[in-house]
């Protein structure tokens, strides 16, 4: 037998000594591969370069530290402590910080959140509300402290008094502004009268605006049931409330002054329609009395019986023609019954019987008796003459 024999355990057991004994804290620069994001907030990954891999694990606590999201491929430099996993007798690395490599973690974490929102259609253009030209009530939703609302408040209440301001107090920097921001977002409706939100915060670094580039801010902008103005940090500095929200403004200054008419403008708009609405009233004014007075000097007006005696005339020259025409046509229709009267007349049975014929009827049937056959001994006859009739009876007959 060996002089000593250990038991896997022990082995393992000094091993893991003398690795964490000696290596407390390393850094550690890889590509994160075979990254998995576990129910418990965990995130177990392994970091890889040309050469070699080393496991590594970043606990839920340490893991809601970091803004952006872990992913394969990202190019990363870690710090930490080396463990070894008794169980499987491996070793990894339990990260404590982690750098992104070629940008910072909260600018990754910004271009991060971005590409996700613009593929959700957040920064559509389409979806994007007006802001009420005149608005009654303004909910500020920032700090009550800080200098950005006594700027707002100032440029507001210069251009414009006739709207109400009510301010929603919020932080605007550290662990829980945003979600006071968004809890205050999704409330403000029910605020009285409020139709437009201003939503923002003084300048500052990347990590005191941070609060704004948060999706849990980004979402109760997109769904707030009023207008929102953003207006956060300097006209440099860009947030991803500034582009969610229906108006950007590049300062709370600025917002103050988008939010509101000047009244100095408005009264000279309003000045300028009056004096084109008096301009135009002339006008049409003038338009109107040309019109009347041409009107006027038609013959119409001016000799307004001249037309009834126009049409009198005419009509007393219609009576004349038609009374000629009613002569005319009565002496050609005289003419034309005396020519039908000598026709009838010339052709009358009455002119026959005058020169001497006469007409004989069986007086019984009034028969037309034209041979001596159609009659016999007995019958009566009554002969038309040219002055009266006879009525005879018939004693012979001469049928030859």
């Amino acid at each position: 037998m060996p002089p000593q024999v250990q038991t896997v355990s022990e082995l393992t057991g000094e091993i893991k000594d003398l690795i964490e004994g000696n290596l407390p804290e390393v850094w550690v620069r890889g590509e994160v591969s075979n990254c998995l994001k576990a129910n418990s907030g965990h995130i177990y990954f392994t970091l890889k370069d040309e050469g070699a891999q080393l496991a590594a694990v970043m606990w839920r606590n340490t893991a809601a530290r970091f803004r952006f999201d872990m992913h394969d491929g990202l190019q990363v430099v870690v710090n930490g402590s080396i463990e070894v996993y008794k169980p499987r007798g491996s070793y990894q690395v339990i990260v404590r910080q982690i750098i992104p490599q070629g940008v910072g973690a909260l600018e990754l974490a910004f271009r991060q959140m971005h590409a996700k929102l613009e593929s959700e259609g957040l920064f559509s253009p389409a979806r994007k509300r007006p802001i009420p030209r005149f608005p009654k009530r303004i909910a500020l939703v920032t700090s009550p402290s800080g200098a950005a609302v006594r700027d707002m408040i100032q440029v507001i209440t210069r251009r414009w008094q006739a709207a109400d301001i009510v301010i929603v107090p919020v932080k605007v920097q550290g662990d829980g502004a945003a979600q006071e921001i968004a809890t205050a977002l999704r409330n403000v409706h029910r605020l009285p009268d409020v139709d437009v939100v201003i939503c923002g915060r003084g300048g500052g670094s990347l990590e005191d605006l941070w609060a704004f580039n948060e999706e849990v801010v980004a979402r109760a902008i997109a769904a707030c049931r009023l207008p929102v103005i953003s207006a956060v940090g300097h006209e440099i500095d860009v947030t991803i409330a500034d582009l969610v929200a229906d108006v950007r403004a590049l300062t709370p200054s600025e917002a103050g002054e988008r939010v509101v008419p000047d009244r100095a403008e408005v009264s000279r708009a309003l000045d300028n329609l009056q004096q084109r609405l008096v301009g135009g009233l002339q006008n049409r004014a003038g338009k109107a009395r040309l019109q009347l007075d041409g009107l006027a000097s038609r013959r119409v007006f001016t000799r307004p019986f001249q037309r009834v005696h126009d049409e009198m005339t005419r009509l007393d020259e219609l009576d004349v023609r038609l009374r000629r025409a009613i002569r005319q046509r009565a002496v050609v229709s005289k003419q034309q019954l005396d020519l039908a009267a000598a026709t009838l007349d010339a052709l009358s049975p009455l002119k026959v019987l005058g020169r001497g014929y006469s007409i004989t009827r069986r007086t019984e049937t009034g028969e037309l008796v034209t041979a001596s056959g159609q009659l016999a001994i007995g019958d009566r006859i009554t002969t038309i003459l040219a002055a009266g009739q006879l009525t005879s009876r018939i004693e012979f007959t001469d049928h030859d």
